[in-house]
């Protein structure tokens, strides 16, 4: 036979109906700020690999057009 502690309510307990209810209510808006957050953190590294794309993609047009630059000048 198990003793349960005093301070622990029974299962059967009409009180404690709703308390379940509101952890689980808790447990979804945690999860849902954490997924809130993820997306947030996804979007953020995006941008930033995109503008490391696209400032490697200007520096080399940028030495394409020099490089082209100078070869026009040494013709004339």
């Amino acid at each position: 036979m198990t003793i349960a502690p005093l301070n622990t309510p029974s299962t059967f307990d009409p009180a404690w109906k709703g308390t379940n209810e509101m952890y689980e209510m808790l447990l979804y808006e945690i999860l849902a700020r954490t997924r809130m957050r993820e997306a947030e953190q996804f979007a953020h590294h995006h941008r930033v690999a995109r503008r490391l794309h696209s400032s490697r993609r200007w520096c080399r047009l940028a030495k394409w057009a020099k490089q082209k630059a100078e070869r026009a000048e040494r013709s004339l």
